[in-house]
């Protein structure tokens, strides 16, 4: 086996950690040698009946050979992506979409709600995706997370597959600041807002917040209504170097999304030797984070996300070993087995 194409969608103008995934993997295969590229067809989500034509799209493309070069292998990715045809096709899922599953009715989703339209459009592509990832010869996902809501939903059994952040080789432990880092899209299922909340209920302690995303105008107001503008550093979008700069000199991470498939945030943290503060219904990261190891879980609440940053900031020789710990976890994690088991027999 020599060429491999690994499929993702892209949103125009939207780069996150899906995109970061399918961009490492094909450089990953190519330095062990592969003859790898990326394939990618943009991605709209509404209004409803869109999501079904570019699922349309993919099933229509014929990866089985590209100028009269076999392909010996795809591997596909998140929706609609593993729709493409292949008969040997692996999957290596991100996620879904999951305003279709788990967020339906939500306050993190409003494009499906519990209406005779939505349901009849959420069935179809419930369906679908059930035949679609069904047809792989491999089907792996990228966290445990990812895997319970393939079961529930679709009834296929995914072992997860676990791999190192893209910066994995460059990050490195600094000295505790008096700051904590929040890193991740300024998005609503990201609950930054709650970052912002917390931090204004600490003491002294400031938040620097790196990402941009649609929620930017309404946080910095939150920090504002707060009173904690002041104490609040939103830095935007930041290159590799001034992002890994902030990992290292940070007291620690806050990362409390809502239901996260993965996050490479906690990783990088982690890399770092940075604990990490996050919430008991945060996901994929609690398959990192053990309270009181390598970091905090509290209540998805300002006030108990506000405590566990303050015994962070009150007892610092215990905040060094628990980033020590996350470091040693998180530096056993690789690529090999992830590459091995996708280009399996």
């Amino acid at each position: 086996m020599r060429t491999v194409l690994v499929c993702a969608a892209q949103v125009p103008l939207s780069h996150g950690g899906a995109e970061i995934l399918a961009g490492e993997l094909v450089a990953q295969l190519q330095r062990r040698g592969y003859q790898a590229d990326l394939v990618r067809l943009p991605f709209k989500w509404y209004p409803h009946e869109a999501l079904f034509e570019h699922a349309a799209a993919w099933r229509l493309i014929d990866l089985s050979e590209s100028g009269g070069q076999r392909i010996d292998r795809v591997i596909a990715t998140k929706f609609p992506s593993y729709f493409v045809r292949h008969p040997e096709k692996s999957i290596w899922l991100v996620h879904q979409h999951r305003a279709a599953y788990d967020l339906c009715g939500t306050p993190f989703c409003n494009d499906f709600e519990w209406t005779e339209m939505d349901v009849a459009a959420r069935e179809r592509l419930i369906a679908l995706d059930t035949q679609m990832i069904g047809e792989a010869r491999r089907v792996y996902t990228i966290g445990a997370v990812t895997s319970r809501r393939l079961e529930r939903y679709n009834g296929i059994s995914a072992p997860p597959l676990h791999h190192p952040p893209k910066l994995a080789g460059r990050l490195r432990p600094g000295p505790q600041g008096d700051y904590v880092l929040s890193v991740g899209r300024l998005e609503t299922l990201k609950r930054v807002e709650l970052a912002v909340r917390a931090i204004a209920r600490t003491r002294h302690l400031r938040l620097v917040v790196v990402g941009e995303g649609s929620q930017r105008g309404s946080l910095e107001r939150l920090a504002e209504e707060m009173g904690a503008a002041d104490r609040v550093d939103f830095r935007g979008t930041v290159d590799d170097e001034e992002l890994i700069g902030l990992y290292s000199n940070a007291l620690g991470v806050l990362f409390a999304p809502f239901d996260e498939d993965y996050g490479y945030v906690t990783l990088e943290a982690f890399l770092s030797a940075k604990p990490v503060v996050t919430c008991r219904d945060s996901g994929g990261v609690l398959e990192f984070v053990t309270d009181g190891v390598n970091g905090r879980v509290a209540e998805p609440d300002p006030t108990a996300l506000a405590d566990a940053l303050e015994t962070l900031a009150a007892d610092r020789a215990r905040a060094s070993a628990m980033g020590e710990a996350g470091r040693e976890l998180a530096r056993r994690i690789t690529w090999d087995g992830v590459i091995e088991k996708l280009l399996g027999a």
